[in-house]
């Protein structure tokens, strides 16, 4: 199975309201950054365990680890969670950025460092996730 099915049938598992929600998402995601890699992890282990939720990630870009090695990772990434939906920030050397920049005109959501956790679309100011989502892209370089 390739990524775009393994996105496809990551989405359409996800309740009706959250499978339009995370649908409205991908499309709106590829339109910030359609040449963008895409990625599909589906949240286990090398030993099959479940350690994370599935996720989609968008673009790509190196983590450096203080040892000095490196390892390939997405820039923007997308998960269902048990409530909504968590659009995760990868990268951003200033963990107050996305709170202080984002966290007040967004509405209904959490924000942490790297990731924005709401219930659904609804709840919360597309034009401001979007562009939290396009500084992620623009902070971390990648493609």
């Amino acid at each position: 199975m390739n990524i775009h099915q393994e996105i496809t049938n990551y989405i359409a598992g996800q309740p009706g309201p959250k499978r339009k929600d995370m649908e409205e998402l991908h499309t709106r995601i590829l339109q910030i950054h359609p040449t963008g890699k895409l990625w599909f992890l589906d949240g286990k282990d090398s030993e099959n365990k479940t350690v994370s939720n599935p996720n989609i990630g968008y673009g790509s870009y190196h983590i450096i680890y203080a040892d000095g090695t490196t390892k390939e990772f997405y820039q923007v990434g997308m998960s269902a969670n048990t409530t909504g939906i968590s659009v995760y920030i990868m990268g951003l050397k200033d963990k107050a950025y996305l709170p202080q920049t984002f966290g007040k005109d967004i509405g209904k959501a959490s924000v942490t460092g790297y990731c924005i956790k709401f219930k659904a679309l609804k709840d919360i100011s597309v034009n401001v996730l979007e562009a939290a989502i396009r500084y992620g892209f623009e902070a971390t370089g990648g493609n």
